[in-house]
């Protein structure tokens, strides 16, 4: 299935505790004021009052990190993601 979030919203992969990032961060789960997962794909991005285009600041491949039970629960295909509005992240890694 192909999926395009809408807006300002991010597909991501949850990394669980215990695992790898692509970018070699190890997360032990011992941390637990924020949640890490991999960018599956971005929406569009927002468009000002003026019609001016707000672009996405993360791209498909990034790691990001957002506060733990934040955003919504997805089910695609028989996997777990989640969908977060980018400005509910805390930090990107590319």
């Amino acid at each position: 299935m192909t999926a395009k979030p809408m807006g300002d919203y991010v597909l991501v992969e949850q990394i669980k505790s215990d695992e790898k990032t692509k970018t070699g961060i190890i997360m032990s789960g011992v941390n637990k004021s924020h949640d890490i997962g991999n960018v599956i794909t971005v929406g569009t991005g927002l468009f000002t009052q003026t019609g001016d285009k707000i672009p996405m600041t993360c791209d498909i491949g990034d790691t990001v990190f957002y506060h733990p039970g934040g955003g919504k629960d997805i089910k695609l295909d028989g996997k777990d993601y989640k969908l977060i509005r980018e400005s509910e992240m805390l930090m990107v890694c590319k």
